[in-house]
C-alpha cells in the first residue's frame, strides 16, 4: 500500500498557502544554476512551468511531440478563465470561487488545494495582462467579464472565443524568451515513452523522436509531467487527436498512483456526431450559454423546423428544472438533462441526438452585431462544419467527452507518489473533484505552472539528497531497452486489424458503459470486453513500417495500448465507487434524477496502484476532510 501523505499545511484555510511558502526551503540563486528540471508538455501548465523555472535560474529541458508548443491542446479552450477579481462588484470573492469550485466538484476535492487555486487566480490575470494577452474590455477600457456554469457571478475573463490560444501565446512568449537566453532547451517531435526512476526518485525520461525514430535518454534532478488529460480513451472527444495518456501511464506503471480515473467530464455543448466516419468532435464554448437558450420540443417525435414550433410547445428544460441557474447549470447536470430529453424521444436532428441552443431572443434584445462581437468566430466555425447559419436558426448541440478530472495523484506540492515527479494541469487530479466548472481548466494550468511549482520544486530540491546521475546509468539503459522491446513487439505482430479499429471499438465500450450513465452490470461487462480486446490487440494488431523513421501507426499503437489498460482501470474505479457524484453518475444511485452521493462511504480520493502485469490494481484511499464547507446535496434549483 502507498503512503498517501497529502502534506496539507496546518492552520486556517486562508493562511495555509502563505504559511507554507514561508516554511518551504529555498535554493539560492547560485545553486539554482546547478539544477536541471525536465518539463514534459508545453501547453499552459507546461509552458508556464518551464518559463517560470528558467526565469528563476534553473536549467530546463522542455519536451513536446509537436513541431511547436503553440500546437498544444490548450489552444482549443474557447470561453474564458476564472478569477476572483470581483471587477463587476457582484459579490464575488476568493471564498466564493473556492466554494463554487468545491460544490461544482460535488464535494470530492481537497479544500486546501481548491482554496489555493482561488487565491492565486487573481495573480494569473495580472500576469497575463502584463504579457499582453488581449482580454476583452468594456467600452471604458476595463477588463470585461462574463458568466459561466455553476456560478451566479461574472468572474470569467475572455478573449472572444479563443481564450486558450491567447493565453498560450502569452506563456509561449515567456518560454521562448528563456529559450533565447539558453535557460530552456526545447525538444520538439519528442514523445516521452518511459520514466526513469533511480533510488526511488524520478531522475529522467526516455523519448522517441517522431521524425527519425531515435530513442534517447535525458537525466534531470526533477521531472514535471504536464501532458494533459485522457479523454481520447473514448475515441470520440473534443480533445486534439494527438492527446493521450501515455506519459502519465508510463509513470503510473513505475509507481505513480492514478487517482479517480472514472471522473470524466461530458461537455453539454458540442456539435453532434454526424456519422460513423468521424474521429473527432467539436466543442461549442460554454460561454454561448450566456446568451443562448437550450430547448427541445415538448412533444415526442416533433420533426418540424424550429421556426415552426411555437413558444408554447418548446421545453426550455434547464430553465424549468434549475430556475436559479437556468442555462448556466454545471456541465454534468446540463449534459444529463440533454441526454434525458433525447432518451425521452424529444431530441432534434439526425437520430434525435441533439438539442437546440437558440440565440433568437438575444439577437432581438442585443442585436446581431453584439452577438457577433461576442461569439463571431464560434458562429463561423459552427456554420463551416454544419452548413447551418446560427444567426438564423438554433444551433444543434449534444454532450461529448471534453475533460478528465482524474489523473496522477499529487500532494499539496503537486508531487506524485514518486519523489521528484511533479504533475501539473489536467494531468493531475488535484482541484476539480468529480466535475470541473467551466473556465477553471485554464485557471488551474496557469496556477500550477506560474505560481505553485516554482515554489514546491525548489523546496524538493533543497530538501532532498540527490546522487549525481547521468544517462550512462544502468536504469536509463534498461528503460531504453524496454522502449525498443515494446516497439519491436508491435512491429512483429503483423495482425489483420488496424490500430484505429481497436481504438474505435474501445471508445464505443467506454461510451456505452462508462459514459454519461453507468451501472454495475454494464461496468462488469465493459471490464470483460476490454480484457478480451486487450488480448486480441496484442495478437492481431497490424503496425506497418519500421521504427527508425516517421511511423504514425507505431505512435498510435503505443497510445492505444495504454488507453486499453486505462479503460479497464476507469471501469474498475467506476464499479468500486457505488455512489453518484458529479460526472460519475451511477443509475442505481439517484434521487429524482439527480446524483446521490454517499459521503459516509466514499468521501475519499481513490488512488490506484499498479501491481504488475496480469494483477488487479490496488486501491489506496485518501480521506477527504471538510472543515470549512458543509457537505450538502448539491442543488442548482
Amino acid at each position: 500500500m502507498l503512503d498517501l501523505n497529502s502534506k496539507i499545511p496546518s492552520g486556517p484555510l486562508e493562511q495555509k498557502w502563505d504559511q507554507h511558502r514561508f516554511s518551504m526551503k529555498l535554493v539560492n540563486p547560485a545553486n539554482k544554476r546547478k539544477h536541471h528540471v525536465i518539463v514534459v508538455g508545453a501547453g499552459l501548465a507546461g509552458a508556464s512551468a518551464a518559463a517560470s523555472m528558467a526565469e528563476l535560474g534553473y536549467n530546463v529541458s522542455c519536451f513536446v511531440f509537436h513541431d511547436s508548443p503553440r500546437r498544444a491542446h490548450s489552444i482549443a479552450a474557447q470561453g474564458g478563465i476564472n478569477a476572483a477579481k470581483n471587477y463587476q462588484n457582484d459579490g464575488d470573492s476568493v471564498r466564493r470561487l473556492f466554494y463554487d469550485t468545491i460544490k461544482g466538484g460535488d464535494f470530492r476535492a481537497r479544500e486546501a488545494n481548491v482554496y489555493r487555486l482561488a487565491q492565486v487566480s487573481v495573480n494569473i490575470i495580472d500576469q497575463c495582462v502584463a504579457q499582453g494577452v488581449p482580454f476583452a474590455r468594456e467600452y471604458g477600457g476595463l477588463l470585461a467579464n462574463r458568466s459561466f456554469g455553476g456560478a451566479q457571478v461574472s468572474r470569467t475573463f475572455y478573449a472572444r472565443g479563443q481564450t486558450g490560444q491567447q493565453l498560450l501565446l502569452g506563456a509561449y512568449q515567456a518560454l521562448e524568451r528563456q529559450v533565447g537566453l539558453k535557460k530552456v532547451q526545447m525538444h520538439t517531435f519528442e514523445e516521452m515513452l518511459e520514466l526513469v526512476v533511480i533510488g526511488g526518485q524520478a531522475r529522467g525520461i526516455v523519448t522517441r523522436n517522431l521524425l527519425t525514430g531515435k530513442i534517447t535518454s535525458h537525466a534531470a534532478d526533477a521531472v514535471v509531467l504536464a501532458t494533459g488529460g485522457y479523454g481520447n480513451v473514448f475515441y470520440l472527444s473534443t480533445n486534439a487527436m494527438y492527446s493521450n495518456v501515455t506519459a502519465t501511464w508510463r509513470a503510473h506503471k513505475k509507481g505513480a498512483a492514478f487517482a479517480n480515473p472514472c471522473y470524466t467530464q461530458i461537455h453539454p455543448t458540442c456539435i453532434p456526431v454526424s456519422g460513423e466516419h468521424q474521429s473527432k468532435l467539436t466543442l461549442m464554448s460554454e460561454s454561448l450559454r450566456n446568451d443562448g437558450r437550450i430547448w427541445v420540443p415538448k412533444k415526442q417525435g416533433d420533426n418540424r423546423p424550429p421556426s415552426q414550433i411555437p413558444e408554447a410547445e418548446r421545453d426550455y428544460y434547464l430553465e424549468r428544472k434549475y430556475p436559479s441557474f437556468g442555462n448556466l447549470a454545471p456541465r454534468d447536470i446540463a449534459s444529463r438533462a440533454a441526454k434525458e430529453a433525447c432518451d425521452d424521444g424529444r431530441g432534434v436532428g439526425p437520430g434525435g441526438l441533439g438539442v437546440y441552443l437558440d440565440f433568437s431572443d438575444s439577437i432581438k434584445r442585443l442585436g446581431k452585431q453584439t452577438i457577433a462581437e461576442r461569439y463571431g468566430n464560434l458562429f463561423d466555425m459552427y456554420q463551416r462544419i454544419t452548413d447551418e447559419n446560427p444567426y438564423e436558426q438554433p444551433m444543434r448541440i449534444y454532450p461529448a467527452v471534453h475533460y478528465t478530472m482524474g489523473g496522477l495523484w499529487v500532494d499539496y506540492n503537486l508531487m506524485s507518489t514518486i519523489p521528484g515527479l511533479h504533475v501539473a494541469g489536467e494531468a493531475n487530479f488535484s482541484d476539480h473533484g468529480a466535475n470541473r466548472l467551466g473556465a477553471s481548466a485554464l485557471m488551474q494550468g496557469l496556477a500550477d505552472g506560474y505560481f505553485v511549482l516554482p515554489y514546491t520544486i525548489g523546496d524538493y530540491l533543497a530538501s532532498t539528497k540527490l546522487e549525481k546521475v547521468d544517462t550512462s546509468h544502468a536504469e536509463f539503459r534498461a528503460a531504453e531497452q524496454a522502449v525498443r522491446d515494446r516497439q519491436n513487439k508491435f512491429l512483429g505482430i503483423k495482425g489483420k486489424r488496424t490500430v484505429d479499429s481497436f481504438h474505435k471499438e474501445l471508445g464505443k465500450v467506454m461510451w456505452d458503459y462508462c459514459g454519461m450513465a453507468r451501472d454495475r452490470e454494464g461496468l462488469k461487462k465493459a471490464i470483460g470486453l476490454i480484457q478480451t480486446l486487450k488480448q486480441e490487440y496484442w495478437e492481431n494488431v497490424n503496425v506497418p513500417g519500421s521504427g527508425d523513421s516517421l511511423n504514425q501507426s507505431l505512435e498510435k499503437a503505443g497510445r492505444v495500448a495504454d488507453f486499453i489498460e486505462l479503460g479497464e482501470l476507469m471501469c474498475r474505479d467506476a464499479l468500486d465507487r457505488e455512489e453518484s457524484c458529479g460526472g460519475h453518475f451511477r443509475t442505481e444511485y439517484q434521487e429524482e434524477g439527480e446524483a446521490k452521493r454517499n459521503d459516509d462511504a466514499y468521501a475519499y480520493v481513490a488512488a490506484w496502484e499498479y501491481a504488475g502485469e496480469g494483477k488487479d490494481p490496488i486501491l489506496n484511499k485518501e480521506p477527504l476532510v471538510y472543515e470549512n464547507v458543509h457537505l450538502s446535496t448539491r442543488s442548482y434549483k
